[in-house]
């Protein structure tokens, strides 16, 4: 079964920054269009950057500006980098395919507490 695990992950305060990655562990990944998705406690698991194969990219508006989304189809790895952070943005962040339902079984994400 392909697996994703999420890491990079924290607690930083708000303005400050970090780099999440997502392994897939099968070379299909470089097929699939990507995303990365983030749920807040309460809330519907919601499509923040999208990523195509050949690395087209597009953002949800609430992180537009901010947010970079990148891949490296020969280390079968996403990455979300995340700068101006704010609480907001607290959330556990997850990668996976676009689509509904998306391809792959979900990984076990990685927590983002924005906090002061």
């Amino acid at each position: 079964q392909v697996q994703l695990v999420e890491s990079g992950g924290g607690s930083v305060q708000p303005g400050g920054s970090l780099r999440l990655s997502c392994v897939c562990s099968d070379s299909i990944f470089r097929n699939y269009n990507m995303g990365w998705y983030r749920q807040a406690p309460g809330q519907q698991r919601e499509l923040v950057a999208q990523i195509t194969w050949g690395g087209s990219t597009n953002y949800a508006d609430s992180v537009k500006g901010r947010f970079t989304i990148s891949r490296s189809n020969a280390k079968n790895t996403a990455y979300l980098q995340m700068n101006s952070l704010k609480p907001e943005d607290t959330a556990v962040y997850y990668c996976n395919t676009l689509g509904t339902p998306p391809r792959l079984s979900w990984g076990q994400g990685t927590q983002v507490t924005v906090s002061s």
